[in-house]
């Protein structure tokens, strides 16, 4: 049989809704890695405006986060990322693997541009 609900609530919860104490609701080990999602997002490989992005971050914690001065950074980061989303349509639509190009890769693409595109 469950246990009683505890009685510092204020309307009876039907036992259905309620946890017995045993079991811990969103336990999580803690570890000093950092989780994948944002792993990969520190990825020169996978994120291709990695330097606009750690650049609008820096202009953030400079100006207190006033957004109205980091609004070049910003702008520079949004261009980035519609270039590469570009690149990456197109190589999709050519069939090309993968669709997002290496860093190395970038690299030669730029360089053959002569100028940044962003």
């Amino acid at each position: 049989m469950p246990s009683p609900a505890p009685s510092s609530l204020r309307f009876p919860l039907p036992l259905l809704f309620w946890a017995p104490s045993k079991v811990k609701v969103g336990a999580r080990k803690k570890t000093g890695r950092m989780p994948v999602v944002a792993g990969r997002l520190r990825d020169p490989d996978i994120n291709p405006c990695l330097l606009e992005s750690d650049a609008s971050t820096r202009c953030m914690d400079e100006y207190n986060y006033d957004k109205e001065r980091c609004s070049t950074h910003f702008l520079k980061y949004k261009n980035c990322r519609k270039f590469w989303n570009s690149i990456m349509i197109q190589r999709r639509r050519d069939g090309v693997k993968p669709s997002m190009p290496a860093a190395a890769e970038r690299d030669i693409i730029l360089q053959a541009m002569g100028k940044m595109p962003y």
